[in-house]
């Protein structure tokens, strides 16, 4: 039997997938990433999938973390998933911009406390 996926995998897959964007983005401006419709994609992508890892981490960890906006950032996954026709470019870049640069300085701290917890 496999072993479940455990919050700091969920963890690695959000640094991952912010790392991805950053990747995507660099150098790049807004009017670049919107008429780069293969970069675009990709960064929304990004988005849903870090949104749906989010999604699985346990409810006890999102509780234990309530600095970060978990529900909205699930929602915007929703959203993107669902609502794939009306995606705002501007949102999209706002996120990159302004929600991406502190969600992975709060991952990685997570990351190191649980790596930590778990070497005791």
């Amino acid at each position: 039997m496999r072993e479940p996926v455990r919050d700091i995998d969920r963890l690695r897959h959000i640094g991952e997938c912010i790392d991805h964007i950053n990747d995507y983005l660099r150098g790049k401006t807004f009017e670049e990433m919107k008429a780069d419709n293969m970069c675009f994609h990709a960064v929304v992508y990004n988005l849903m999938v870090l949104g749906e890892a989010a999604n699985l981490l346990t409810k006890e960890f999102r509780s234990e973390h309530p600095d970060v906006p978990w529900r909205d950032i699930v929602d915007m996954r929703n959203l993107l998933i669902h609502g794939y026709i009306v995606t705002n470019p501007t949102f999209v870049w706002e996120t990159y911009r302004n929600d991406l640069p502190t969600l992975k300085r709060q991952v990685e701290q997570y990351m190191e406390e649980l790596s930590n917890g778990e070497q005791e």
